[in-house]
């Protein structure tokens, strides 16, 4: 007898435990976060010039785990699967899609990608 209500018990663990990693589940792909350091943006250049038009004020630094800062301040940032959303700070609103560990490219308010894009400087960071 025991031994049956102990299996049971250890039943109802599993179960809550299981509901629980379940419930815990991101909307959008597993949490993550970005690599540390400065990530310079620009606009595509054309055949005739430079390959990208730097865009100085749109860069930002990501400083820790979902931190970061641009000349005009600090916020946090959210990132779920590939998308990169900053939900405070300066840069709220704005979201991005990742490509590569270091790559993002602005999402327009329809959610499709726009032409602006940040990379991570291989320079800094960790």
């Amino acid at each position: 007898m025991p031994d049956r209500r102990l299996a049971a018990c250890s039943l109802a663990l599993a179960c809550t435990v299981l509901a629980a990693g379940k419930a815990g589940a991101a909307p959008g792909g597993p949490l993550g976060t970005l690599p540390l350091g400065v990530y310079n943006c620009e606009l595509p250049g054309d055949a005739e010039g430079a390959a990208g038009v730097p865009q100085p004020a749109e860069g930002f630094t990501i400083v820790h785990g979902s931190g970061y800062s641009t000349a005009t301040g600090r916020g946090v940032y959210l990132m779920t699967g590939e998308r990169v959303e900053f939900t405070s700070g300066p840069l709220r609103g704005v979201a991005y899609s990742r490509s590569g560990r270091s790559f993002l490219r602005r999402l327009s308010a329809d959610g499709s990608e726009g032409a602006l894009r940040c990379v991570r400087s291989p320079n800094s960071g960790r």
